[in-house]
């Protein structure tokens, strides 16, 4: 007994561990992907739970959405995210910021055998960088070089001018005379729909304090478009 017990003493104070962390290096996670959502959302089994991964600073265009419905090249961005991620063993990868969205999203990078995806989406035209909220920028320069390259060759979202857009993808850009169902441009869409962990529906007009770090489920033309869609101003 009194053997065992120095062994295991002489290997705590060594740093060694009887146990093996779930993590390889480079503080990557192996991770079992269950289904491919969309081109930039996956679920995958995390820490013995079924669990949503939204992909970190990147944004690639719908394919469901509520308001928007599929938007051009969404299935495409969906179907290289599935291509990459068979490519090899996949590992998720968190940031020093939250881990979790309003959705309760996991957040993360992705690889597959080591390649980032997101990087791979961003320099094949089928994402754009987006929802840059710091701490969570570990390769946001990374990710603006691929995108750069991409739009340089005019690459899959950057062929159509101004399909891409600092809210999201104007399917509008490809066809200059389709209008909103409002009869606005979709330019002018610009007021934020979100829904919070609550189930509250609440609305941030451009310029409001909180405004920037939304990450909308809809966009909206006016103020009476959200209130009609059951949603309340972020000042109420």
């Amino acid at each position: 007994m009194r053997m065992a017990a120095f062994i295991l003493l002489t290997l705590l104070l060594s740093g060694c561990t009887l146990f093996e962390t779930s993590e390889t290096e480079g503080g990557r996670i192996p991770a079992e992907v269950l289904s491919v959502i969309d081109g930039d959302t996956i679920r995958i089994m995390y820490e013995g739970e079924e669990t949503t991964v939204r992909y970190l600073l990147i944004d690639t265009p719908e394919t469901n959405h509520p308001r928007f419905g599929e938007q051009p090249l969404g299935k495409e961005a969906t179907e290289e995210n599935r291509r990459l991620l068979e490519a090899g063993d996949v590992t998720i990868e968190l940031d020093e910021g939250d881990h979790y969205d309003d959705y309760d999203r996991l957040l993360a990078y992705i690889y597959a055998d080591g390649e980032s995806i997101q990087e791979q989406l961003l320099a094949s035209g089928l994402a754009r960088v987006a929802y840059v909220f710091p701490p969570n920028t570990r390769y946001q320069a990374e990710f603006e070089e691929a995108e750069q390259e991409a739009r340089d060759q005019n690459l899959g979202v950057w062929e159509s001018e101004n399909y891409v857009t600092d809210r999201g993808f104007d399917s509008n850009a490809f066809n200059t005379e389709e209008k909103s169902d409002t009869g606005q441009d979709s330019g002018d869409c610009n007021i934020k729909g979100n829904i919070n962990r609550q189930g509250d529906k609440i609305y941030h007009m451009p310029g409001s304090p909180s405004y920037e770090q939304t990450n909308p489920e809809e966009w909206f033309c006016s103020e009476q478009e959200a209130r009609d869609n059951g949603f309340r101003s972020a000042g109420q």
